[in-house]
């Protein structure tokens, strides 16, 4: 089976839906003659054309608009944001409308679209190029969001998502581009979105993460293991929405000791939505209080290489924070 890295897989999923179904089309900034600033769609505009693979202007609210006119007329369109940290001109098209599309129209309409958006820090990005922007959409009904964590994750979720007749969130996080390498099937195959993977067995803790987080997360297992012979279990959400609660709590039950680990801001995000279903449902199996490793409450990721160490989670933090869970 063919090693790839995670936007290889991306966009082998990508080509291959192009090449299945005339009415997918991308649109996006740079994203023709360039390829895309992480060279996602390069070749494309050779393959399918200038009609299929579309330049736009600097002007994200334009991007989502246009793709959604184009899904609610029968086209699947996948809207590239280069940087999730410039989606906000656009989240009255995504929230306010595309949301509510099926809803509103008591579904007799759809938006079959997919919003692609590399997210997350650790890439000396500062203020303006690493924001993790996952919650604001996740909190929104009639929005899937999905975050995969490696090559072959990446290819069979975005494939999901372009079939899927629901407006898709579908955030990539670009430390993991180039770093993360996995096997692919040449072949088609899709992935169920709402469907979490236990990417480690464990018997000690529960760890509940995703994107670049679940490596981190898998190093520090290995750490805590080899020097603390601590079993942590690894589940790797790959969508916030829908949420498998079956597969998290499943996991706590067991373990009895439960991490939430995000690299976006503590207060309000998604490692709270996930205590709360935690406590509420398996409050009489934890043997612990539940744990949360994520970034400080700062408005934005710094630039500066300390600081920037300072704000993101990291195998060594995370492993210290499993021996402390472990011993309580």
């Amino acid at each position: 089976m063919p090693v790839k890295t995670v936007i290889e897989a991306i966009r082998d999923a990508m080509h291959e839906e192009m090449s299945r179904d005339q009415s997918v089309l991308i649109m996006g900034e740079d994203i023709a003659e360039r390829g895309g600033v992480f060279l996602a769609t390069d070749g494309f505009v050779q393959d399918f054309g200038s009609e299929r693979v579309i330049d736009m202007p600097l002007a994200e609210s334009s991007i989502a608009g246009i793709a959604l006119g184009a899904a609610v007329n029968g086209m699947r369109p996948i809207a590239e944001i280069e940087f999730a940290d410039f989606i906000w001109p656009a989240v009255n098209q995504i929230v306010g409308e595309a949301s509510r599309v099926r809803y509103g129209t008591d579904g007799t309409r759809q938006a079959p679209m997919v919003i692609r958006m590399p997210y997350g820090g650790g890439v000396r990005g500062g203020l303006y190029h690493s924001q993790s922007v996952e919650v604001v959409f996740a909190h929104q009904p009639g929005l899937h969001v999905v975050i995969p964590s490696t090559p072959y994750d990446a290819k069979g979720l975005l494939k999901s998502a372009i079939r899927s007749d629901n407006p898709v969130v579908f955030l990539e996080h670009k430390r993991t581009y180039r770093l993360v390498r996995g096997e692919v099937p040449d072949g088609d195959y899709t992935l169920p979105i709402g469907k979490a993977d236990v990417k480690r067995e464990g018997k000690d803790l529960t760890v509940v993460t995703y994107g670049l987080m679940v490596h981190y997360a898998l190093e520090a297992a290995r750490n805590v293991a080899e020097s603390h012979g601590i079993e942590a279990e690894i589940v790797d959400l790959r969508s916030l929405t829908p949420l498998d609660r079956e597969t998290i709590l499943d996991s706590v039950r067991k373990t009895g000791k439960a991490m939430i680990i995000h690299e976006d801001t503590l207060s309000y995000g998604v490692g709270g939505e996930i205590a709360a279903t935690i406590a509420s449902e398996a409050f009489e199996d934890l043997d612990a209080p539940i744990v949360r490793v994520t970034g400080p409450d700062v408005p934005g990721m710094p630039f500066s290489p300390a600081l920037e160490a300072e704000f993101m989670p990291s195998p060594e933090k995370i492993a210290a924070a499993m021996r402390d869970l472990a011993e309580y």
